[in-house]
């Protein structure tokens, strides 16, 4: 479905996932973190985040707080996320159970805020690409109004062929750009053959990129706010800056 909200173009990444619990959100920040090292001002965007914790200022997405760190920038949490909703499900159920509508043009809203200030923008979708936002409307149809190359995020076990391919002819069949592939949390030391082997597959079979396959990381924690060495290692060797023009 198109939703026609009209938002003003910027460079950009937008990151999904193959499924929910990835790294997305790690991916994004490393990524946020490698442009703001480059001399960017780099707007964060998480427009839809649940399972958010309740405080006195409202529903604080732990997502949010990380991006809007890892980009070296002050933005204000309601403009890094402008729906947050406190159940730990898709924006659908968490609409319907918390009696409250999806609200586009607070996603509007919060989105031009960042445009108006920031350089470049890395939007964190939720969940995976096809999850639903509304009963006519999935993650691909909010990140077609923002019209940014898309990167997959996906694990290394096995399965993930399978979840990457599909997820990138929903992004190719949406009419995104693919900018590429990222594989998040490899151990190399547990890796059987069907991981060790499922990068070269994806980018051969889905004739894309595999950015690069990070380590599981022990240091990296959303949670505690830490982002940790090993995306930022290894995805410092492209040039983010040069590919969020495409």
């Amino acid at each position: 479905m198109t939703l026609s909200l009209n938002l003003p173009r910027k460079p950009g990444l937008f990151i999904t996932g193959t499924d929910t619990g990835v790294g997305k959100t790690l991916i994004a920040g490393a990524i946020a973190r490698l442009l703001a090292e480059q001399g960017l001002r780099v707007g964060v965007f998480k427009p839809v985040a649940s399972g958010c914790r309740r405080t006195p200022q409202g529903l604080v997405s732990t997502d949010a707080e990380f991006l809007a760190a890892c980009s070296q920038a002050d933005w204000p949490l309601e403009v890094v996320n402008p729906l947050a909703f406190e159940i730990p499900a898709a924006p659908i159920t968490c609409s319907r159970l918390e009696n409250r509508f999806l609200d586009y043009g607070r996603i509007s809203w919060a989105w031009r805020q960042l445009c108006e200030q920031a350089d470049a923008v890395i939007v964190e979708g939720i969940g995976g690409a096809m999850v639903p936002l509304t009963e006519g409307e999935t993650v691909l149809d909010l990140a077609v109004e923002f019209d940014l190359p898309t990167l997959i995020v996906a694990r290394p076990r096995l399965g993930t062929i399978n979840h990457s391919l599909l997820t990138i002819k929903a992004v190719r069949d949406a009419g995104l750009p693919l900018a590429g592939v990222v594989i998040s949390g490899y151990n190399a030391a547990q890796a059987d053959i069907a991981e060790q082997t499922a990068p070269d597959v994806i980018a051969q079979v889905g004739q894309t990129t595999v950015f690069a396959v990070i380590d599981y990381d022990p240091q990296a924690s959303v949670e505690e706010g830490r982002l940790g060495t090993a995306a930022l290692q290894a995805l410092s060797i492209w040039d983010w800056k040069a590919l969020i023009q495409c």
